[in-house]
């Protein structure tokens, strides 16, 4: 298949057959001003032709990384259907009206706690936390929740996507698709 995106289509919907608890789960590795790699799990909210989008709190690591070094990797672990697939790609921001979107569409515990959580910081005490939670959810109690300015979408460019397919004996397929400067995609095969 010469299109990756419809490839990654093709196994996201194979995937979500399978009853797992986050079928839309996804590795993000990140380098921040140490140099240092730092990976977590984040959700796939979209995906197209442009790019793989997920939200996040712009102060959290991952956000003060992506903010020194926009360069990222992505991995899907698909161990239900023997696959996986890596991505390597560049940052963008989604507009504030995108953000605002997803935004609004959201549980409103899960706008509370956008607003309640210092993502990343040390917490020295849950209550303080939780009750936090029970001001800010009185604060808004009749009111639209509105979206902080540091909770912000990002969209992965790919540059690159790997595709793996586990085989027999260890003889995994891999297929990587590099973008060209022409925006077209170039596929080689990979040994295992």
């Amino acid at each position: 298949m010469k299109d990756p995106i419809k490839l990654f289509g093709l196994w996201y919907n194979e995937m979500l057959k399978f009853p797992c608890k986050e079928p839309t789960s996804m590795v993000l590795a990140t380098c921040g001003k140490d140099l240092k790699p730092s990976a977590r799990v984040v959700l796939l909210k979209r995906y197209d032709d442009s790019g793989f989008v997920f939200f996040t709190n712009c102060n959290s690591k991952k956000g003060r990384d992506i903010a020194y070094n926009p360069y990222v990797a992505l991995v899907f672990d698909w161990r239900f259907i023997s696959k996986q697939v890596r991505i390597e790609g560049k940052i963008e921001l989604l507009t504030s009206e995108e953000s605002d979107a997803y935004y609004a569409s959201r549980m409103r515990g899960s706008k509370i706690s956008a607003w309640c959580s210092k993502q990343s910081s040390i917490l020295k005490n849950r209550d303080k936390l939780l009750a936090s939670m029970k001001d800010m959810d009185q604060k808004f109690e009749y009111k639209n929740i509105p979206r902080p300015d540091y909770w912000v979408g990002m969209k992965v460019i790919p540059r690159l996507i790997e595709f793996w397919q586990e085989g027999n004996d260890r003889l995994h397929t891999r297929h990587q698709y590099n973008k060209l400067k022409s925006n077209v995609w170039k596929v080689v095969e990979l040994y295992p």
